[in-house]
């Protein structure tokens, strides 16, 4: 357990915000299966674009789900701030900046880990929301810009010495994107200088993996992003043998077939018949990853235009579906 202000978080396992994934719907799923904590969908600070499809649809806040973590990205920082208190106003306990995302289009903006070539913007942005609001403010970041200009060990330190209230550290840096071997080492030697909670990412999709990151750098949780998509099972899975030493058995195909109906649902509700149509698409995808013929039936359920077909079609393939038995 840690905690994050006011908040007690049970879980050492929680969600990282990804932009375009971790949507009201599967945030929603990852916490059923015990995240810890899940945040939201980078938010734009440009408050004149919050009136957008996209943006209306990230800004809709989690009713049934405390706290209500909201990423809030940008390069100026009164902007920043102004993004912050709005999403209080709106209902938002924490509010995470980030400082980690190595998108292109984002990074041009001099946002997500762009900021992290200007340390005073840094510290500016940081002074600038931690004042703004009477919430807890979180940060999540990368090592550094490339790997010739590291700067996470000074990031974090100016970091709490502000008031940021915890740090999720993936562990490469923005040059880096997803690949190479992650800097497990950075984060350990952040967990040194720092009191405030810290949350280890990257490359992690096993319980050992998990396990073994926890014990290397000493963070207080493990953050996952990619390993949830189509699997967000993974938290009870890595909670159980975090807590327990053990593994918990397999998860059957009928509770994958129903964990899938029922986030499809959800999907169709939260964005309407033809965007959650769309969107349904590729979290089919990733959910099939670990069933016998799932490529396969991707490819035709891809071209279904209602819900209702979609439905059927899960049902149907369900029916005499089996897991592939190397899996994970």
């Amino acid at each position: 357990m840690f905690q994050i202000g006011p908040y007690h978080i049970a879980s050492k396992v929680i969600l990282a915000p990804m932009a375009g994934i971790t949507d009201k719907p599967f945030r929603s799923l990852c916490k059923q299966f015990g995240a810890g904590l899940v945040t939201s969908e980078m938010v734009t600070s440009d408050v004149s674009l919050w009136n957008s499809r996209k943006s209306s649809f990230r800004l809709s806040p989690d009713i049934d789900i405390e706290p209500r973590s909201v990423q809030i990205a940008g390069g100026d920082a009164q902007m920043m701030a102004q993004a912050a208190i709005m999403n209080v106003a709106r209902g938002a306990q924490i509010i995470d900046i980030n400082m980690g995302c190595p998108a292109k289009k984002v990074c041009k903006k001099a946002a997500g880990s762009a900021l992290l070539k200007d340390e005073a913007l840094v510290k500016s942005i940081l002074e600038a929301v931690v004042n703004a609001v009477d919430v807890p403010v979180t940060l999540k970041i990368r090592t550094g810009w490339d790997k010739q200009s590291i700067n996470a060990i000074t990031i974090a330190k100016m970091a709490e010495d502000i008031g940021i209230a915890a740090l999720a550290v993936h562990g490469r840096t923005r040059a880096c994107a997803f690949k190479g071997e992650v800097e497990y080492q950075t984060i350990a030697d952040i967990a040194r200088v720092i009191d405030i909670p810290l949350f280890a990412n990257g490359d992690i999709d096993t319980p050992e993996k998990a396990s073994s990151v926890l014990e290397f750098t000493n963070a207080d949780a493990v953050m996952l992003g990619r390993a949830a998509q189509g699997r967000p099972w993974i938290f009870r899975e890595v909670d159980h043998f975090l807590s327990y030493g053990e593994h918990l058995a397999p998860i059957e195909l009928s509770e994958i077939r129903q964990t899938l109906i029922s986030h499809l649902h959800a999907l169709h509700q939260f964005y309407g018949d033809y965007l959650g149509v769309r969107i349904a698409r590729k979290h089919v995808a990733w959910y099939l990853q670990c069933v016998e013929q799932g490529k396969r039936f991707r490819s035709g359920f891809n071209k279904l235009e209602t819900k209702e077909t979609q439905l059927a079609a899960i049902e149907q393939f369900f029916a005499t579906a089996q897991l592939i038995t190397t899996a994970a």
